[in-house]
């Protein structure tokens, strides 16, 4: 019953986050599409950034959203996975960091009433959040051809 109810769980997420939110933020925010293609990506030296971004959506048999690689991006600097706890902890540490918006408190809402098993990973992720430096000025297509490491470190060691 409880892994049936985790599937129920993970299937409403992904509806939630790709199907309902995704296309409403892409109409009321009017972001700019990702300058980068796959194979610019792939053409980046090993260890920037953006040589981690493709490589991380091969691994997960993901496609470059042009409207959604700011978010992967975040799922590499701050070391999330795509899972259902990664996704919340990612918004958790947003939410800690000071970005509230709309995505943030609904996702991690959803989480704190839907996935109590994970509140210690969600509470360490919005202290990492508080503790981590402003991210609210990053530029996050200026970063891509940038060493994953050293923005981690701006990130985590202020």
């Amino acid at each position: 019953m409880y892994h049936f109810l985790k599937q129920i769980r993970s299937a409403l997420l992904v509806f939630l986050t790709h199907h309902l939110a995704l296309p409403f933020l892409k109409i009321v925010r009017k972001p700019k599409p990702f300058p980068y293609s796959m194979q610019q990506l792939s053409a980046m030296p090993q260890g920037s950034l953006g040589f981690a971004l493709q490589q991380f959506l091969v691994q997960r048999n993901l496609q470059l959203l042009p409207y959604y690689a700011k978010h992967d991006i975040k799922h590499i600097l701050l070391q999330y996975d795509t899972t259902d706890e990664g996704e919340v902890c990612l918004q958790t540490f947003m939410l800690g960091n000071g970005h509230v918006s709309f995505p943030v408190i609904a996702t991690v809402l959803y989480g704190f009433i839907t996935m109590p098993e994970y509140w210690r990973q969600f509470r360490i992720a919005y202290r990492s959040g508080k503790q981590a430096s402003d991210l609210s000025t990053w530029d996050w297509f200026a970063i891509v051809p940038q060493p994953t490491e050293h923005l981690q470190h701006l990130i985590f060691n202020k």
